[in-house]
């Protein structure tokens, strides 16, 4: 199973309105889990099982509970509606520079174009470079450096002007 695939996997699980599904397939068990305990938020785990138990499990769909809607200050929607956030595509560790003794790939004021790398995040040991899809300035970076990220969690807010 490769990334495309959890990352699909997750977008059904999400849209589909279940609380949990757990997934077992030859060498690797995930678990999803969505509005855990009121938390608002999803929660991905991925675990390797170890070769020698080889076993292969159906999904198995929780009954769907809806998550509370939380409601933002007005002004804070407001102040951030003319900027285009950018969103991890995956879960993972995100990374601001390519290696410790590299620079940062963009700062706040950075310009930026469409298909300029912006970050890297790490899932399962493979560095996934995170590129730009719009053209424009860096207003805030809303992810510390060497944080876990969760599919689609803000990173960056961009003024497209």
């Amino acid at each position: 199973m490769d990334i495309k695939e959890i990352q699909n996997l997750i977008k059904f699980v999400a849209k589909s309105g279940a609380s949990e599904v757990k997934l077992e397939m030859d060498d690797i068990k995930i678990t999803i889990r969505t509005g855990a305990a009121g938390s608002g938020f999803e929660t991905t785990y991925v675990q390797q099982v170890p070769m020698g138990q080889n076993q292969m499990a159906p999904m198995q769909a929780a009954p769907a509970v809806e998550a509370p809607v939380s409601e933002a200050a007005p002004e804070k929607v407001d102040e951030n509606a003319k900027y285009i956030t950018i969103k991890s595509p995956i879960i993972g560790t995100f990374y601001r520079k390519p290696s410790p003794d590299k620079p940062l790939f963009v700062e706040v004021g950075s310009v930026i174009n469409k298909g300029d790398v912006l970050c890297v995040i790490e899932a399962m040991k493979l560095f996934n470079d995170i590129e730009s899809e719009v053209s424009g300035k860096i207003v805030k970076i809303l992810v510390d450096d060497s944080s876990p990220v969760e599919f689609d969690q803000p990173l960056f807010l961009v003024d497209p002007s």
